[in-house]
């Protein structure tokens, strides 16, 4: 990890936090005016820098304030059709680097939690941390001769969740351009997954579950948890050997590794959501250590995204292109899926309709063929396009209402994410295919 500088305290209240964001609202208003000078100067000035200095203020305050804030920057920045490069790139950070705890603060937390030092629980420990991210940060230790990883959450990210998210919420209502009503079951959903990612006592009790239902697979490692070293804010496991994304990527690893890799997570998630019915649901790479030979290391389940019958029934049926034979049958998976609403006039229905088959053919492309290309970047770059434009179209411009069950939420970020990284990679997976009305028994 790239030093960063060390925190000796993190905002915790209300207000406090507030002010740090109306703080940066102004640079970021004077950062515009600084580049609307320039342009009278220069007609023809772009705004790639504009986006860096926006970028590199709001992701400063972010990474102090940490916590839901941060979370919420992290996943945009998996999503790289919803932001400019400049953003992409800054608050990707989040994924591995943000600015660690000071060791005063990290001491401060294993006594009010464990009431015992690092020092009286580990044989070493070492105080800087070795990863910092939205919620937590990561540290060496060593007891009894094993390696160990111990994450320590941030002072006050449990309880900052529902304000944090009150604070974002109006910027969401502009972005978006939804009414706030239509908003709130997004949110919603948002802020149920936050608060259980801060419940580490939950986290550690579907680790090891989900690691035991996912153990078959040769090319995945889990690490062992060790819940008599951990607490509501600590959690112990093994300490595990590999690198992430982007330094495996650095080593040059052939096409056969790299295809490896990917057929291990593609078959890691089409396991959990077509047997499980639960999915990890934050595929961000910083959750993930790659290993020589294309072995995968998962670890990190806080945010774990359960899948109910009815929702993965009308979801996956969509990737049936025959279903669309049945224009009543598709309109009724459509209104299920809140993708078109009661109250929707017939022109409506039928332009929904067709912009939601334009959507889901081109990101259910990969499940209609033995193996995809994940590489084949013509394909990510029609579905940025997309992605980049559908908010010009007029009628979604003028569409108040929000179109898609709050369940969809975390499974589109999964795959998004899922695809994200298969596209770094460079991979080619088989996919396996079967149509819903086929079964699923035999993925």
């Amino acid at each position: 990890m790239a030093e960063a500088q060390e925190q000796n305290s993190i905002p915790t209240g209300k207000v406090e936090r507030a002010g740090h964001l109306v703080a940066t609202g102004f640079k970021v208003g004077g950062n515009y005016i600084k580049h609307y000078t320039k342009k009278l100067l220069d007609g023809n000035i772009g705004k790639e820098e504009l986006h860096q200095d926006n970028a590199k203020d709001i992701y400063d305050t972010l990474s102090n304030l940490k916590g839901s804030a941060l979370k919420v920057a992290q996943m945009l920045s998996m999503d790289k059709g919803m932001l400019p490069k400049e953003y992409v790139d800054k608050f990707s950070m989040s994924q591995y680097s943000a600015p660690p705890l000071s060791g005063p603060l990290v001491v401060n937390t294993f006594v009010k939690t464990l009431g015992k030092t690092p020092s009286q629980l580990y044989d070493a420990f070492d105080m800087h941390a070795s990863n910092a991210a939205s919620i937590g940060q990561v540290h060496k230790a060593e007891k009894d001769g094993k390696k160990l990883a111990v994450k320590i959450q941030y002072p006050g990210v449990a309880n900052s969740v529902k304000s944090d998210l009150k604070i974002v919420k109006p910027f969401a209502i502009r972005l978006v351009g939804l009414k706030e009503v239509e908003l709130d079951k997004y949110f919603d959903e948002i802020e149920s997954k936050l608060l259980e990612e801060t419940d580490y006592e939950l986290e550690i009790r579907r680790s090891i579950e989900v690691s035991k239902e996912c153990g078959h697979f040769s090319d995945l490692l889990f690490p062992t948890y060790y819940p008599q070293l951990s607490s509501n804010r600590i959690i112990t496991m093994d300490w595990l050997e590999g690198k992430h994304l982007r330094d495996f990527l650095a080593t040059k690893p052939s096409q056969e590794v790299r295809d490896r890799a990917g057929q291990a997570l593609w078959d890691f998630y089409d396991f959990q959501i077509h047997q499980l019915r639960k999915v990890h649901a934050d595929p961000h790479p910083g959750n993930f250590l790659f290993q020589e030979y294309g072995r995968v290391a998962i670890f990190d389940f806080g945010c774990i995204k359960e899948i109910s019958s009815f929702f993965y029934e009308n979801y996956f049926a969509l990737v049936d292109r025959s279903i669309y034979e049945d224009k009543e049958r598709a309109r009724e998976i459509f209104r299920n899926l809140e993708m078109i609403h009661p109250q929707d006039t017939e022109k409506e229905i039928v332009f929904f309709s067709e912009l939601f088959r334009t959507m889901i053919d081109m990101f259910t492309l990969p499940f209609t063929v033995e193996t995809f290309d994940f590489g084949n970047d013509d394909y990510f770059h029609k579905i940025y396009f997309f992605s980049e434009n559908l908010n010009n179209i007029p009628e979604v411009k003028e569409s108040k209402v929000g179109r898609g069950s709050r369940h969809s939420l975390y499974i589109n970020r999964t795959y998004f994410g899922l695809y994200a990284i298969l596209n770094e990679l460079k991979a080619k997976v088989k996919t396996r295919y079967i149509p819903v009305s086929q079964g699923v028994e035999a993925i």
